[in-house]
């Protein structure tokens, strides 16, 4: 009988210890990813900064270039709810690429305000609106799960601004998937779908950006309570 009660207690011992390491590895594998994540956007900083430096000697200053990527995104929109799904990819392509320059401008000079940050993620949450609002009046896709895509992007930027405003964390950049990557799902779907139009390719990508949205906005809950907690103890 005793040795039987000793080999439960190994047993249990044994099993706590596995569900402990299984944890603490759990742990290790989410703060690698956020140091990736953190790493990738550091390395895009870096090599977006020559670009950057072209705008200025054009004479183009960040919030210019954040005003471009809006208007470019407008016409993207157009061609959406128009139909024309390959040319409002390609030029929802533009209004990314201008997108980005405007922060790579900001870094190259050195010239960044406080207000050209609002300015930019205002802007940039209404061009997701009007894209997202073009494809939704296609009639190419269900409208529901466009939606469904906006308001995940919306719930997952709306989280990161507000840790970062209200709990003073300097970036909340992480989850399982950033706005470029959306933006690119949402493109090759477009371009899927015009060429072949039977597979709803446009319609699952909107599933996708959806899904992954309401992942982010999560996980970037659950780290700015990390980060809180920390302070707090």
């Amino acid at each position: 009988m005793l040795q039987r009660q000793f080999s439960s207690l190994c047993a249990f011992t044994f099993g706590q210890h596995v569900n402990m390491g299984e944890a603490h590895k759990s742990m290790i594998d989410k703060s690698v990813t956020q140091q990736m994540q953190q790493k990738r956007r550091i390395s895009y900083e870096s090599a977006s900064i020559p670009f950057g430096r072209i705008c200025l000697k054009l004479g183009l200053t960040p919030n210019v270039l954040t005003g471009i990527a809006f208007l470019i995104s407008l016409v993207s929109a157009a061609l959406f709810w128009k139909g024309s799904l390959l040319w409002g990819a390609v030029v929802m392509i533009a209004a990314m690429l201008a997108d980005m320059l405007d922060g790579a401008t900001a870094r190259a000079g050195n010239c960044g305000t406080k207000f050209g940050g609002i300015l930019d993620h205002v802007s940039d949450r209404y061009a997701e609106a009007a894209i997202l609002m073009g494809i939704a009046a296609s009639g190419v896709v269900n409208p529901l799960w466009a939606m469904f895509a906006l308001f995940g992007m919306i719930a997952a930027s709306y989280t990161r601004e507000t840790a970062e405003s209200q709990g003073k964390i300097e970036n909340v950049a992480v989850g399982a998937v950033g706005r470029l990557e959306k933006f690119l799902i949402i493109i090759v779907g477009a371009i899927i779908e015009n060429f072949a139009p039977g597979y709803n390719a446009l319609n699952y990508s909107l599933i996708i950006v959806g899904a992954v949205s309401y992942l982010t906005s999560i996980q970037r809950l659950i780290y700015a309570k990390k980060i809180l907690d920390k302070r707090e103890k």
